[in-house]
């Protein structure tokens, strides 16, 4: 099961970053789970900056922008 982090303080951008990479998850076909995290400490102790950031099983994969649903896919797979 996939590990997707979704890390933010719950801005637009962290919303359309969770959807768009929940529907990825489904377009795979992959079994996932989401978090959602808010709490600063946490969200820099990832080496995050800028958010919307996303973190795939302990893995920083991008952060300060929301990817295409293309992008997204290549970074669950």
């Amino acid at each position: 099961m996939k590990k997707i982090q979704i890390l933010g303080m719950g801005c637009s951008r962290c919303h359309k970053l969770q959807q768009t990479a929940e529907n990825a998850a489904k377009e795979l076909g992959l079994a996932y789970e989401v978090e959602r995290v808010t709490d600063l400490p946490k969200i820099m102790s990832f080496g995050v900056m800028s958010t919307p950031a996303l973190v795939v099983d302990g893995v920083l994969k991008v952060s300060g922008k929301v990817p295409s649903m293309e992008e997204i896919k290549k970074l669950l797979a």
